[in-house]
């Protein structure tokens, strides 16, 4: 509103200057209870003649009229805090009443301009602040009461008001600035001018349309480089710091009540910035991160206090911003889903009257606000008369411009006034910020008196029609936007304020932080996280939110499945693909929250490439099968290409995620037992090493040629060697090579020695595996099993290699190789490599065999403790026991029973107790055992990190590792693992501790 507009409409109240307000009344709320309104007026006017002369003018004209009578009587009947403020200074009111309302109202706010500006100290300036609001609330509310103000008048009189109030009070802040050094300010008469601070007012203040008890909604901001500013002087703590004690100023609680209460928190992301905000910030930030719902509230801005000027030039500079010249479908889209979500708050499916929100219910104040400021927001870029900041003004445009039809422009003002002045009457009776009707029927009854209303009945219908016919036109405007899914209830995130029905639904999805989830949302939506830094981002975001909410809810633990999407957010540089992805396929959205909630490792995988959720769409790819032969037909396409070095890095990086994360999916929904997991894990490797190998060779190949008779092949030990692999299984690899010893140089154009070249192959081999790309890694690669360890070459001789196990290799390197399997190369040089491992495995030992393995048992629990009952290798009784005492049975025992030569734990285990090498009681607890422990290791290792607390772990990661055990909570799990451990490591100092200490 213009300074035009608003003397305009002062004007229409000042058609009869020369009559007092007592003299122009025209009416006065119905009594409830007349008998004790009378009884109450009686006593005041009993202390009243008491303590006023009868000849005095507020005497004369309190007591014999009877329009003034029955105003009284109504304050007294239904309004405590009005008939407190009457009573308490009946000079007050006489004064009022005895004044034309605007020129008592300008009068008033000079009196408090005068008392600040001669105040000494903030108490004077409350004090007068407060007296000051006092008056002008009793005056605004006399006036409407009586019916010599309308709506629109008396909206603007309390801005005009609220305006006095905090400009007054910064005049104050500054002059006193300027006292103690901090500001050097021109002309002290008028110290907002040039002072560097300026204050727009938002919301309704700033469309001059208050209520009684609103908030202001204020934006501070500051210029830096204000030639005002004290040189010793930091610009941002000097105006926080004033920003700050102006809040207090109007908010703080005295004995003589309140001025307004403030709102600073519509400046941007006012979860990370001060309460006085740069400007050079703010212009950033509206420019790159800006939302459509700040578009909407600076529809209504306007330079409150302060340096005007500033704020004026500021607020031009963000026309652009506000007002987009062409159409933006994005955008719209984005404002069709903040009007569903505003739409879909509780108690807003039926239009009610008992304890209706005349404001937030369904065909209240904020659909009608809503319905013109989505239209100004698509149109006003193009139509500068769309731009104006009050509602029916606004209103009254768009029928003229026929962006909504005569009828619409008729119920939704008629609607307006009427909702606007039950609001006010509600927050009259206790000076509450309330716009909810009574719910108890008395309550009710009483308060339709109090709108003039002789009739509930009457009061009922007139309210429900207008409620009715606000819904109607508001559901037109929006019939053909896509429907938002929020059935469970209010997600709204827009604004800066929690929503207390969002916080409800929240709770019932199962958010045990209902707040912070809240804020976590609304921060993405403030761009606090790289990937929601587009408004294209943003806008998907807010049509995905209650679709994503819903899926973290089903996860079993939203609040972490929220926490670790955030998290990802902050890691990824853009959302798009993943947010449109979720938003077109419920079923993949739906699977991605069960992902956050219960398996956040597999999860960060899927942030990292989001195209991994094709799979869950895929039937063919979660069908696929998972034997050693179709991994490699499926890897075999990398080699078909002409790939460069980095272009085949990155393929098979790909080609291992996208297999990787299916065979996750499988073992989480449970649609592969984790035995079958392992395998597909360790098939997948095998694929990936044999196709690195291929391609190492083929390029190496062709720049050194070949060693004669020159073959190699890649033994794989560990969890790859027995085929028990996890979703985070390194890679115990060793290359073993042959070649002519005749001829041992390659015969390419760059010849190399055979040991050097198999060296290299071995290196870039390891490179291939282990290097990380654009495209992530693929493995962690452990040769300390090779001969000689961690010193030994990276590649050894075949000759070398058996040399070395049959007269150097210790005990603990035997073991080792009872899990070696050929994965890569030269079949026949695989073969071979086979057989001599048979051979070495299948070698007498004699008694030195078991102390040897005890020993070594203790050595590691020694170095890496064997205390957490978590770790499922190391603790006592855990994996580690069970596989030293299968890989004991073997070494011991397959000189006689050649059938022990397994590289599976729980096949030597099965086959030694079928054999009567040791108990079958002993046999059966220690593969009941392998096969918990490795179960509900595939489940920690698919969910968690290695070195993560299961206990700390998410409630669905626990109820997951208990289901894997067919157990009903995770306290279960951890009693039957204690319960199996011990019965292990017993089995094991039975077996191997035989007069050990």
């Amino acid at each position: 509103m213009s300074a035009t507009d608003r003397d305009q409409t002062q004007d229409q109240g000042r058609n009869s200057l020369d009559l007092p307000l007592w003299r122009r009344l025209r009416s006065a709320p119905r009594l409830a209870d007349p008998r004790r309104a009378r009884s109450r007026l009686s006593e005041f006017y009993a202390e009243l003649s008491a303590a006023l002369p009868a000849a005095t003018e507020a005497a004369e004209m309190l007591a014999p009229d009877p329009g003034v009578r029955a105003l009284l009587a109504a304050l007294a009947d239904h309004s405590p805090f009005l008939w407190r403020l009457a009573v308490a200074d009946p000079s007050r009111l006489a004064l009022c009443l005895a004044s034309a309302p605007w020129t008592r109202l300008d009068a008033c706010l000079a009196t408090l301009d005068e008392a600040c500006d001669q105040a000494q100290d903030e108490a004077a300036v409350m004090r007068a602040l407060r007296l000051a609001k006092q008056e002008t609330a009793l005056l605004i509310a006399v006036a409407d009461l009586g019916g010599v103000f309308d709506v629109v008048e008396t909206t603007a009189a309390l801005s005009r008001a609220a305006d006095g109030f905090i400009s007054a009070a910064l005049r104050f802040l500054l002059r006193e600035a300027h006292q103690a050094g901090r500001l050097r300010l021109g002309d002290l008469a008028t110290p907002e001018v040039g002072c560097g601070l300026t204050i727009l007012a938002l919301g309704k203040l700033g469309a001059y349309e208050l209520n009684y008890s609103s908030d202001v909604d204020l934006a501070v901001f500051f210029d830096p480089d204000c030639a005002a500013i004290s040189g010793t002087m930091e610009p941002a703590r000097l105006f926080v710091g004033i920003t700050k004690r102006l809040a207090r100023l109007l908010q703080e609680r005295t004995c003589d009540s309140y001025v307004l209460r403030v709102d600073l928190r519509l400046r941007p992301d006012p979860g990370s910035t001060s309460v006085a905000v740069a400007l050079p910030a703010a212009y950033c930030y509206y420019e790159m991160l800006g939302q459509n719902w700040e578009r909407a509230a600076y529809i209504k801005a306007r330079p409150v206090a302060g340096d005007k000027a500033l704020g004026a030039a500021f607020l031009a500079t963000l026309t652009p911003f506000i007002w987009r010249k062409y159409f933006d479908y994005a955008a719209i889209a984005d404002i069709h889903a903040m009007k569903r979500q505003i739409h879909a708050v509780r108690g807003h499916a039926e239009i009610t009257v008992d304890g209706h929100d005349v404001k937030l219910g369904r065909g209240g104040i904020r659909e009608i606000e809503f319905f013109v400021q989505t239209q100004q927001l698509i149109f006003g870029g193009k139509k500068p008369r769309l731009r104006g900041s009050r509602t029916l003004d606004m209103l009254e445009e768009l029928g003229r411009e026929r962006r909504v039809t005569g009828e619409a422009v008729a119920d939704l003002r008629a609607a307006y006034l009427f909702l606007r002045e039950i609001e006010h009457r509600l927050q009259m009776i206790g000076d509450e910020q309330t716009q909810r009707l009574p719910q108890d029927p008395q309550a009710l009854r009483r308060f339709s008196r109090f709108c003039g209303y002789g009739s509930e009945k009457r009061f009922r219908l007139e309210f429900t029609h207008h409620l009715s016919r606000v819904s109607h036109h508001y559901a037109l405007l929006f019939e053909h936007a896509p429907g938002l899914d929020a059935s469970f209830g209010s997600l709204v995130f827009t604004g800066v304020a929690d929503d207390p029905e969002t916080l409800e639904t929240l709770a019932r999805l199962g958010f045990k932080n209902a707040p912070l989830a809240v804020e976590t949302i609304r921060g993405w939506h403030f761009g606090r996280r790289p990937a929601v830094q587009t408004p294209r981002a943003r806008e998907i975001l807010t049509e995905l939110a209650p679709r994503l909410l819903q899926a973290f809810a089903g996860s079993g633990d939203p609040d972490t499945a929220l926490a670790n999407f955030d998290s990802a957010l902050a890691r990824m540089p853009a959302a798009i693909e993943l947010f449109s992805m979720l938003n077109s396929n419920p079923r993949i959205c739906e699977l991605f929250g069960d992902i956050l909630g219960g398996a956040p490792r597999l999860a960060r995988m899927v942030i990292s490439h989001p195209h991994l959720l094709d799979a869950t769409v895929n039937p063919s790819i979660l069908e696929a099968s998972v034997e050693e032969t179709a991994f490699k037909q499926r890897a075999e396409h990398l080699l078909q290409n002409s790939f460069g070095t980095e272009e085949f890095l990155d393929a098979a990086r790909d080609f291992a995620q996208e297999e990787l994360f299916p065979i996750g999916l499988r073992l989480l929904s449970g649609a592969i037992e984790p035995i079958a997991a392992a395998r597909a894990y360790s098939a997948l490797a095998e694929s990936v090493i044999q196709t690195c190998l291929a391609y190492v060779e083929r390029a190496f190949t062709a720049e050194h040629g070949r060693a004669p008779g020159g073959r190699c092949i890649v033994l794989a030990l560990g969890k790859l060697g027995s085929r028990e692999m996890t979703a985070a299984s390194d890679l115990d690899l060793t290359l073993i090579y042959d070649f002519d010893l005749e001829r041992p140089d390659s015969d390419g154009p760059s010849p190399l020695h055979a040991v050097q070249y198999y060296t290299r192959i071995a290196q870039r081999l390891i490179s291939a595996l282990t290097v990380a790309t654009r495209r992530g890694r693929l493995y962690d690669v452990d040769m300390r099993l090779r001969p000689s360890g961690g010193q030994g070459p990276v590649a050894t001789q075949l000759g070398s290699f058996l040399d070395y196990q049959n007269k150097e290799a210790e005990t603990w390197e035997h073991m080792a190789l009872t899990r070696a399997r050929v994965v890569a190369g030269d079949p026949g040089l695989g073969a071979k490599t086979n057989e001599a491992i048979r051979a070495v495995l299948m070698r007498p030992r004699g008694e030195a065999l078991r102390r040897d393995v005890y020993e070594m048992r203790g050595l590691i629990a020694r170095a890496k403790g064997d205390k957490d009952g978590w770790d499922l290798k190391l603790a006592a009784g855990g994996l580690m026991d069970i596989e030293f005492l299968a890989q004991y049975l073997l070494l011991g025992h397959a000189h006689a029973e050649p059938e022990l030569v397994n590289v599976s734990t729980f096949a030597v285990i099965e086959i030694a107790g079928r054999l009567g090498l040791i108990d079958a009681e002993d046999a059966g607890v220690l593969m009941k055992a392998h096969r918990l422990l490795t179960n509900v290791t595939q489940i920690l290792r698919l969910t968690l990190e290695p070195g993560d607390n299961p206990r700390a772990a998410s409630e669905a990661v626990k109820r997951r590792l208990a289901g894997v055990a067919a157990l009903p909570s995770i306290g279960a799990l951890e009693g039957e693992l204690l319960e199996t451990r011990g019965k292990v490591r017993a089995v094991f100092n039975r077996l191997l501790g035989r007069g050990q200490d």
